[in-house]
């Protein structure tokens, strides 16, 4: 399975066990964002640690997974970045856009706070 999904207190822990976000498997992330909104899951962190590469389809199911949980009033949490998605997050300006943490603890404190 390419992404897990757990549910936590206040939100969904949905993690990624795919070396490359990309576009053989960013539909599937996609589609996951959807059935937990049509769910009524509001506030959603992505764990990414296992991910080294991301590409465009990748950004683009994160941020389809960023705007469903803003137009339902929840909160997205990105965590567990590896260098080279921080990079390519921050040469898209996407870091302005996106809620970024370290790891889980620091993305329940988000959470907590919204």
């Amino acid at each position: 399975m390419n992404f897990e999904q757990q549910t936590k207190e206040n939100y969904t822990l949905v993690t990624a066990n795919v070396e490359k976000l990309d576009a053989s498997n960013a539909p599937e992330l996609k589609a996951l964002f959807l059935f937990l909104n049509k769910s009524s899951v509001n506030n959603v962190v992505l764990e990414l640690s296992n991910s080294k590469y991301c590409d465009s389809s990748g950004l683009s199911s994160i941020l389809i997974g960023n705007r469903l949980c803003k137009d339902s009033g929840g909160t997205f949490v990105l965590s567990g970045l590896q260098a080279n998605v921080q990079k390519l997050i921050q040469i898209s300006q996407l870091h302005n856009v996106l809620n970024i943490v370290a790891n889980a603890d620091e993305a329940n404190a988000i959470i907590a706070t919204t």
